[in-house]
């Protein structure tokens, strides 16, 4: 470390400098701030701010981010199959009941709405469910790290390890509300089998052994 005269003296360059670290206030959006440094240098110049200097840590990120979506959509997709498997035993199990509505005059179409909207029922309440817990533990995150930590004795999250003082938390709008439309929609889609199979049921062999 030197002063800047005596380093463009030492390193024959006087009046030039090879570099220029300028900092600002917002540093997302350093992205704003390329084209007016260029202009305002008056000639080509290279730049590089934050995160090219550690792009391989963000496309770390990135990926792990693409992983935990993957993995969501498996963890709603078998909730989605369970869905399933529940209106299916409930066709069966009210069989006898499908059958009488039909003779009553019900539709295939009105029965296979009560049972899509039974399942549409349970897809909604799972969903609103999982969100409201999802922003809780979102929004406490820090503390419930803490007290996990109490517990188990030990760090979690250590910050000599992942360079944070704490676990961050970041809900994005855009993407807290594609997870919401495809849960609804999966759980949508798993109504659609159980609700056909129950429109299709046909009443004389429902009440055969009654």
């Amino acid at each position: 470390f030197m002063p800047l005269e005596e380093a463009q003296l030492y390193f024959n360059a006087e009046g030039l400098v090879q570099s220029i670290e300028i900092f600002v206030e917002h540093p997302d959006v350093v992205e704003e701030l390329r084209q007016p440094i260029e202009d305002a240098s008056g000639r080509q110049i290279f730049i590089t701010d934050w995160r090219d200097r550690n792009k391989t840590f963000f496309s770390a990120l990135q990926v792990e981010r693409n992983v935990m979506f993957m993995i969501l959509t498996l963890i709603v997709l078998v909730a989605a199959l369970n869905i399933i498997s529940g209106l299916i035993m409930l066709v069966k199990d009210k069989g006898s009941d499908i059958a009488i509505l039909r003779t009553m005059g019900a539709t295939s179409g009105s029965v296979m709405r009560i049972f899509f909207m039974t399942g549409a029922a349970i897809g909604v309440a799972g969903t609103v469910a999982g969100v409201a817990l999802g922003v809780v533990v979102c929004l406490n995150i820090e503390s419930i790290r803490q007290f996990f930590s109490w517990i188990s004795g030990t760090t979690l999250f250590s910050p000599e390890l992942y360079f944070l003082s704490q676990l961050p938390a970041d809900m994005n709008a855009d993407e807290t509300a594609l997870v919401i439309v495809m849960a609804l929609t999966l759980s949508f889609l798993a109504t659609i089998f159980p609700a056909w199979r129950a429109s299709r049921l046909d009443p004389v062999q429902a009440l055969r052994y009654e």
